[in-house]
């Protein structure tokens, strides 16, 4: 099984900005926990601030991945484009 992770604006400053409310562990050692945990299946992280690279990467799963796992963060709450586009995920 291959799975990929999306994460979405500033979640690449994860473990330095408010650590009160989001911690002090950084996403990269999380995700190396996770591929630890569950080395049996192949992992693969993404995190862009960009819309439209968040896009392309949510239409690559169709073709490279069985599943996805996304953070879309600020994005939740703003892009009918990034809706739209995991709308068309068939998985």
């Amino acid at each position: 099984m291959k799975l990929t992770i999306i994460n979405g604006p500033n979640l690449n400053l994860l473990g330095s900005r408010e650590i009160d409310i989001y911690g002090n562990q950084d996403f990269e050692t999380f995700f190396n926990s996770l591929r630890s945990k569950y080395s049996n299946i192949n992992l693969e992280y993404h995190q862009s601030n960009v819309e439209g690279e968040l896009i392309n990467l949510i239409q690559e799963v169709e073709i490279n991945f069985d599943g996805l796992v996304i953070n879309p963060a600020a994005f939740t709450h703003s892009s009918i484009a990034i809706l739209d586009s995991l709308r068309a995920i068939n998985k």
